[in-house]
C-alpha cells in the first residue's frame, strides 16, 4: 500500500522537474544597443521585463551614430534603440526589420549645470544667447544628436564663433556629466533624460521652446535575430501605457 501511494508522488516531482525545465528552456537571452538617450529608462524598464518573462536581457550603451555603425560593421545583437536617423539606414540596410520600427520616446534638449551651482536665465532666446556667451566652458558631445543639433543651432544663432573658443567636444554624453559634476565644464548641453538621473549635476533649464529640439528614440528587431520574438515582446513592454509613467519620470515623453 506504501509503496502504491510514493508511485504517483515522484511522478508528480518528475512532470514538476519536467515543466521547470520547459520554462527555463524557453527563456532566451538577447542582447540589446542602446542609445544613451534612453539609457535611464531601459536601465528601469529591463529588470522589471525579465521579471515578468524570465528572459535575460543584456544591454550596451552608446552614440546612437556610433550604435549605428558598429551594427553596420556586423555587431551581433537582437534589439537597438537610436535616433531616427540612425534607425532609418539599418532598415534600408536591411539590418532592422522594417515592421519592428517604432518610436519609443523623445527628450528635449537641456543644459546641466553642477550640482548647487547658480542659476542663470536662458527663458527666452535673447537670455539664451546671452548665457551662452557669458559661459566660461560649454561641453557637448561631437558626433551625438543633442551635439549635432546645439552646433547647428548655435549657427543659426550667429555665435557659433564666439562659442567654438569655449566649447569642449566630447565623445559621450557621459564625459559631459563628469566634466561638469567636478566643475570643469560650466555648462553641459544634453537631453533631459540624461541629465534627470545623474548624481553630481542639476538641470539649470530646458532650451528656451523657439529653439528647442527633441531627441527622439526609436526601437527595433535585428532582421535576423534568432530571437525575434522575444524582441518585439521587449519593444511591446517600453512601449505599454505602463511604462509611461517611467518614461515621464526619466525626462522623457511620448
Amino acid at each position: 500500500m506504501r509503496r502504491r501511494r510514493t508511485v504517483p508522488a515522484v511522478v508528480a516531482l518528475g512532470l514538476a522537474v519536467v515543466l521547470g525545465q520547459a520554462r527555463d528552456a524557453a527563456a532566451d537571452q538577447i542582447t540589446v544597443l542602446c542609445s544613451s538617450g534612453l539609457k535611464a529608462v531601459v536601465e528601469d524598464l529591463v529588470p522589471k521585463f525579465e521579471r515578468a518573462t524570465k528572459h535575460t536581457v543584456v544591454v550596451k550603451y552608446g552614440l546612437a551614430v556610433v550604435l549605428g555603425q558598429r551594427i553596420e560593421g556586423g555587431e551581433a545583437f537582437d534589439v537597438a534603440f537610436v535616433t531616427p536617423g540612425v534607425m532609418d539606414g539599418l532598415v534600408a540596410h536591411h539590418k532592422i526589420a522594417a515592421d519592428t520600427r517604432t518610436t519609443i520616446a523623445r527628450s528635449g534638449l537641456a543644459i546641466a549645470i553642477r550640482a548647487g551651482a547658480a542659476k542663470t536665465d536662458i527663458s527666452t532666446v535673447d537670455a539664451f544667447k546671452r548665457a551662452l556667451l557669458n559661459a566660461k566652458s560649454i561641453a557637448y558631445a561631437k558626433e551625438g544628436a543633442s551635439g549635432v543639433a546645439f552646433a547647428a543651432l548655435i549657427q543659426r544663432l550667429g555665435i557659433a564663433d564666439d562659442v567654438k573658443s569655449k566649447s569642449r567636444l566630447t565623445t559621450t554624453g557621459e564625459e559631459i556629466s563628469a566634466s561638469v559634476a567636478s566643475g570643469e565644464v560650466e555648462f553641459g548641453v544634453l537631453p533631459l533624460s540624461e541629465i534627470v538621473s545623474v548624481k553630481g549635476i542639476d538641470l539649470l533649464a530646458m532650451f528656451p521652446p523657439e529653439v528647442q529640439s527633441y531627441i527622439v528614440m526609436v526601437g527595433g528587431v535585428n532582421a535576423a535575430s534568432t530571437h525575434a520574438r522575444t524582441g518585439r515582446e521587449l519593444i511591446g513592454y517600453v512601449t505599454t501605457p505602463a511604462a509611461l509613467s517611467v518614461i515621464k519620470a526619466k525626462g522623457m515623453e511620448k
